[in-house]
């Protein structure tokens, strides 16, 4: 199966940690996610994160939309809504595990990495065998493509959070037989 995976633009409620909020695309990520897709496609499953961030976009595409809950961003606890800096002034050491290894600390509240990690994976071979032999776009969250990315890349957890991914961000992954993954430039 070759995986599309296309990250959500620019919100309204701006940057920090979005997680399970469910805020708009502002006009600009509107417009980041059409340059994206423009000129790419053609696919033959659509599938996104319920999030309306995801969603609506998704809707525009022309094909019928498979909602996915299991691919929807870390939830993230107390921390959801906000910024990095926010969370230093009150939390610093706390982000700073977070950051140095993610699978070891979880936010406050929020859901461990490991687990995150195993609903999206299994979502993914749900596609897979769903899907084999088909062009999916998935539109998703940052989280989710820097775990997939992070597991084609073959690089360890803790480098998790060190793989980049903008908004409006599009990129290629080719999923074989039990979910194994692989990078497409």
């Amino acid at each position: 199966m070759i995986l599309d995976l296309l990250r959500h633009g620019e919100t309204e409620q701006g940057g920090g940690l979005r997680g399970s909020l469910d805020d708009a695309l502002t006009d600009k990520g509107w417009a980041q996610m059409r340059d994206a897709v423009a000129g790419a496609g053609p696919w033959d499953v659509l599938v996104s994160s319920p999030l309306q961030r995801c969603a609506r976009f998704a809707e525009t595409l022309g094909l019928p939309v498979q909602l996915e809950a299991d691919l929807q961003e870390l939830h993230f606890g107390e921390w959801e809504g906000r910024s990095a800096l926010q969370i230093m002034q009150t939390q610093a050491d706390e982000l700073g595990r977070f950051w140095a290894d993610p699978y070891g600390f979880t936010p406050p509240g929020g859901e461990p990495v490991s687990a995150f990690a195993e609903r999206v994976f299994g979502a993914v071979e749900r596609l897979q065998r769903a899907h084999a032999g088909k062009r999916v776009l998935l539109v998703s969250h940052g989280g989710v493509m820097r775990l997939l990315l992070a597991h084609a890349r073959g690089l360890p957890r803790e480098q998790l959070l060190q793989v980049e991914v903008g908004h409006g961000a599009l990129l290629r992954l080719l999923v074989g037989p039990h979910g194994s993954l692989a990078e497409e430039a």
